[in-house]
């Protein structure tokens, strides 16, 4: 009778998979992050030099 209660999901690996995709989107954030704020100081400054050369 015990063994008729069987597991429907293996619930380590999606942990695992729902741990994974929680890090990427995490990193993937940072790294659209440090773009935005890194384009907006670098946009300046080739905006002041292409504005100098016209």
């Amino acid at each position: 009778m015990t063994n008729s209660i069987l597991p429907l999901a293996n619930w380590g690996m999606g942990t695992a998979i729902i741990i994974f995709f929680a890090v990427l989107c995490v990193v993937m954030a940072a790294i659209v992050l440090n773009f935005v704020l890194r384009g907006k100081g670098s946009g300046d400054h080739n905006n002041n030099t292409h504005s100098d050369k016209e």
